[in-house]
């Protein structure tokens, strides 16, 4: 009777964590706090240290929920990762993801050594534990945010958070193989192993995936099956993988971006319903993490490990990335910002159980200054996410609005939203303004009734209008269908008073307006100005700022900015947008 009660008890408290991390993140939401460092604060809240008392020193368990968590979680990354975001990333995202967590374990084994007096092997080791980004907190803390990234970086930052984990994964299991036995494991043999089990798991994963998708294709499963073979399908790759001593977290992120780039059933849904699992994934390995930590032991090393954070934040991480990226043309903004967006979160700590796993001398230090990093990673990193995107010039202008969008699965796996309007009397539709060729037009309802396209002549006031867009362009459709007071305002706040041809010379608009600008930029067309301060990566709504005017890229062509729009900013009575003004100047640069 007494295991009985104690296994409600168990699945009681387990409930009551999770519950309480969920509580808690919407308190954290309303101070930026990271979620992720709030489940990890509730898992040590309840352990040892804590009020709830928990003593939890499983590690072998540890070890085990953090390996189906993290397969889980790089498994839905690699689903979400489109293959257009492969293309002119993929040379210094891999590079970064290998040679870039080597790079890191190194440069850090110089810090770990000079302060925890390790050998040589041991402080790569830690180096090794603390190297990668973590994938789990980078998708997690990004989305969340809901941080629109350029796609250079964003792609970047996503790939190879999620490349790089089996990289560290393997390094650090081979060195602590290697202080184990120091005698079993030569360099020649590290490297082979290290190409073979790559090799096998990129190829595992490969075959995996395709696997996967003709499965899903063929099998007559339900939604709420189709959703749960995934997910252990997944699972049977990462197994199988490692049984045949591959790289196993390698092979379910390929597996993951097979699946995601393949022709499968109602795959929309499948993510709504695995985003679930990758959640539940994501709280239970933080708080079994939170749980497993011991703040008495963590504060002996809590200086010195404070240390280490320091110098993998303004050191290793970015002379690593600088060394990968800068070869392939990424600039100075774009490389300060995958520098400082180098998140440690649970992989971290799940790495350092591998030590205490085969109780390596100096194990509990290893783990102790990796619970340290990985907090305060999430805290100085992880809560100046937004800041540093927008100092640095890489984030995208918010673009929520209050429109009704709705998902729907296509088949194709096409990905686009439904996207419903009520149509205000005088919206610019009304008037003939055209829908973009992006957007489909898919039906009408009027009274009630679902009407298609080529059975209405016209759009009229108070119908509904569903369209099928590109879910990162639905914003730009708002002003179509809005009150003309509202959608004046709405591409006046997107795009400035008026737009105007993107060949006009820089130098034109400084004579026009008396602006400052420095004489190499003055025979740049406004295009090469756009083209060099964003480095060529320049996306609709991106401004330049030039004293009191505001340029904003409004439209784009194959070659770059195509239009320009232009906001002046209010300075007392100097200079104010008057409207005779404004129309003068666009005249004036129209006729060029």
């Amino acid at each position: 009777m007494n295991a009985i009660h104690a296994t409600y008890w168990l699945f009681g408290g387990a409930a009551a964590l999770v519950l309480a991390g969920i509580g808690s993140s919407l308190i954290a939401r309303r101070f930026g706090a990271p979620l992720l460092l709030v489940f990890i604060a509730v898992g040590m809240l309840a352990g040892v240290d804590g009020p709830g008392g928990i003593r939890f020193d499983d590690y072998g368990l540890t070890y085990a929920v953090g390996s189906f968590a993290l397969a889980i979680i790089l498994f839905d990354g690699g689903l979400r990762t489109r293959r257009e975001s492969f293309r002119g990333v993929v040379a210094p995202t891999m590079l970064l993801a290998t040679a870039g967590v080597l790079i890191t374990a190194v440069l850090t084994s110089f810090a770990v050594r000079w302060m925890f007096h390790l050998g040589t092997v041991e402080s790569v080791l830690l180096g090794a534990v603390v190297a990668s980004t973590d994938a789990a907190a980078v998708f997690f803390l990004l989305r969340a945010g809901g941080l629109q990234l350029r796609s250079r970086v964003g792609a970047t930052l996503e790939i190879e958070s999620s490349a790089n984990d089996p990289v560290a994964v393997l390094l650090t299991t081979l060195l602590a193989q290697y202080l184990a036995t120091p005698d079993g494991i030569g360099p020649s043999d590290f490297v082979i192993r290290l190409v073979t089990e790559f090799g096998i798991g990129a190829f595992a994963g490969f075959v995996g995936g395709i696997a996967i998708a003709a499965a899903l294709r063929k099998l007559p499963l339900s939604g709420g099956l189709a959703a749960l073979f995934l997910g252990a399908a997944a699972i049977f790759v990462f197994g199988v993988t490692g049984t045949f001593h591959g790289s196993a977290f390698l092979a379910v992120y390929v597996a993951g971006v097979v699946v995601g780039n393949r022709n499968v059933p109602g795959f929309v849904n499948l993510l709504s319903v695995l985003d679930a699992g990758t959640w539940l994934c994501q709280i239970v390995m933080f708080l079994v993490l939170g749980l497993l930590a011991s703040p008495h032991q963590i504060l002996k090393t809590l200086v010195p490990a404070l240390g280490i954070a320091a110098f993998l934040m303004l050191v290793g991480r970015p002379v690593a990335v600088a060394m990968c990226l800068a070869p392939f043309g990424y600039g100075k903004r774009e490389i300060g910002f995958i520098a400082w967006v180098g998140l440690r979160g649970a992989v971290g700590i799940f790495l350092a159980s591998i030590p205490m796993l085969m109780n390596l001398p100096n194990a509990a230090l290893v783990f102790n200054v990796a619970f340290v990093v990985v907090l305060a990673s999430l805290l100085v990193q992880g809560w100046t996410l937004g800041l540093a995107a927008r100092l640095l010039n890489v984030a995208l202008p918010h673009r929520d609005r209050a429109v009704r969008r709705v998902e729907l699965d296509l088949p194709g796996s096409l990905e686009r939203e439904l996207v419903g309007y009520s149509v205000a009397p005088g919206a610019s539709i009304l008037g003939g303004s055209p829908t973009p060729g992006w957007a489909q037009l898919t039906m009408i309802v009027r009274n009630g009734q679902i009407l298609m396209p080529d059975t209405v002549e016209a759009i009229a006031p108070g119908d509904y209008a569903y369209l099928l867009a590109p879910p990162g362009r639905v914003y730009r459709l708002d002003w179509l269908f809005a009150p003309p007071d509202e959608a004046r305002e709405a591409e006046r706040e997107l795009f400035g008073e008026f737009s105007f041809d993107a060949d006009v010379r820089l130098a034109d608009v400084a004579g026009f307006y008396g602006l400052v600008i420095r004489p190499k930029d003055a025979p740049l067309t406004l295009a090469e100005h756009f083209a060099r301060t964003f480095e060529h990566t320049v996306e609709i709504g991106d401004r330049v700022h030039l004293g009191p005017v505001t340029l904003i890229a409004r439209e784009l062509s194959d070659d770059g900015v195509a239009k320009v729009g232009l906001k002046i900013k209010r300075l007392g009575n100097t200079l104010a947008p008057h409207s005779w003004l404004l129309r003068t100047f666009e005249r004036v640069f129209r006729r060029r």
